[in-house]
């Protein structure tokens, strides 16, 4: 069962839900022929559909639509409240949640996010709080804007994927671009904020993409084995857990 906070009225939530899914994201640019709003509505889409699998009633919280995206601020209509203010955001959000839910998974979907959520999960669990996180990251998927990212608003939000406007950006390894963008930011490496190249995208491959998370992090939610920082990184499959152990 599927309680969806952003229609629910306060009778309709359970008073000890089982899990409470928070959807995490960003407003910042994806090129342009992406919504600012693509991680976000990625993330939403998958909470949505793992609570539909979960056993226990399940809460799908609205999304946290603003995160951290300095890098992205040199492109007009990027809103990013950094690091500070997201980590105090998702610490009031979990000790709220705590008052009435049993156990609360934050789902991410913009990496540049992820240090305020091992920061602030970590001192929640020390605090007590079952809570933990994990990520929407696209097994083999390109870093911005690309092929992967296209495909999936393509199955997610057709409607509003401008395919005519998607052209390559910078399509150098994540590896080998991170220390330009945190020093430079995207724009200095990608005049169209595009890093990978969305040629190719199609929607079976973003259902495809989709439903691989989706399945990865009902995986992680159900085993539920946070690391030190409160992260659900159990491996996807059988052949990545035999390799883990070797």
């Amino acid at each position: 069962m599927i309680i969806s906070l952003d229609r629910a009225t306060w009778p309709d939530v359970p008073t000890s839900a089982g899990f409470v899914l928070v959807p995490v994201g960003s407003t910042e640019q994806h090129g342009p022929h992406l919504p600012l709003t693509t991680d976000t509505a990625i993330a939403t889409a998958v909470s949505d559909m793992v609570a539909r699998q979960l056993p226990e009633r399940t809460v799908v919280a609205p999304p946290i639509a603003y995160g951290n995206s300095g890098e992205h601020a040199g492109f007009p209509g990027t809103m990013s409240i950094g690091y500070e203010a997201l980590r105090t955001v998702i610490i009031e959000t979990v000790r709220s949640l705590a008052l009435w839910a049993r156990r609360i998974v934050l789902i991410n979907g913009h990496g540049g996010n992820a240090r305020a959520l091992d920061d602030a999960v970590a001192q929640m669990r020390a605090e007590g709080h079952d809570v933990a996180w994990t990520g929407c990251a696209f097994p083999g998927g390109d870093a911005h804007a690309g092929r992967s990212e296209t495909s999936a608003m393509l199955y997610l939000a057709p409607a509003h994927v401008r395919m005519s406007l998607a052209a390559a950006g910078d399509t150098r390894p994540i590896e080998q671009l991170m220390p330009l963008l945190m020093e430079d930011g995207v724009r200095a490496v990608s005049p169209n904020g595009v890093l990978g190249d969305p040629a190719g995208a199609n929607a079976y491959e973003g259902m495809i993409l989709i439903e691989a998370v989706v399945n990865t992090t009902l995986r992680r939610i159900r085993v539920f084995s946070p690391d030190h920082r409160g992260r659900l990184t159990y491996p996807a499959n059988r052949k990545d857990r035999e390799a883990q152990r070797s």
